[in-house]
């Protein structure tokens, strides 16, 4: 199957805890928003960024744009990580106008969804407590290499000279 549609934990359950550790080559990640988000390790919960952290130590390049600063729960995470700032495996961009929610991992396999990357979102939350989420999971060859030549182009700064919020971006990328 080419698409597979994911509703509510099923992003976490599937692409989350399934996919996102077995990436060999790379993750590459859009969001609107970045908070604290928690994930299943054995029987106790560890923050996402611990997973991506262990996937730059094992030569994973892991790309992050979001459109707003991250939460302070997460930024508190993300800080115990020096792999974040030592490794030229990593790269994060701010884009106030980044609204997509999409991951590509490898090259072969992406979810293109409404899920912010947050516990309520892609978390680990309880049914009561998490976001409604809808998404596709895909291992569509042409439409892979569409989306990784859309995040391509925006990540060399193709987007940036025409760009009419300049005035609120914090570091255009061209």
């Amino acid at each position: 199957m080419s698409h597979e549609l994911l509703l509510n934990e099923e992003v976490y359950h599937r692409f989350i805890q399934k996919e996102v550790p077995e990436a060999r080559r790379f993750v590459w990640i859009a969001t609107a928003d970045v908070k604290d988000l928690h994930v299943a390790s054995g029987k106790r919960f560890v923050p996402f960024v611990q997973v991506l952290a262990r996937l730059v130590r094992d030569g994973v390049e892991v790309r992050l744009i979001h459109a707003k600063e991250p939460g302070p729960r997460f930024r508190k995470d993300f800080d115990q990580y020096p792999e974040f700032v030592e490794s030229d495996l990593f790269e994060q961009v701010l884009c106030p106008r980044m609204h997509m929610k999409v991951m590509i991992i490898d090259g072969v396999v992406a979810m293109v969804g409404s899920a912010n990357l947050t516990g309520a979102g892609m978390g680990a939350k309880s049914p009561r407590r998490r976001n409604f989420e809808a998404g596709y999971l895909t291992r569509e060859a042409s439409e892979i290499g569409q989306l990784m030549d859309f995040y391509d182009r925006f990540w060399i700064g193709d987007y940036c000279g025409p760009c009419q919020r300049r005035d609120v971006c914090p570091g255009p990328l061209a």
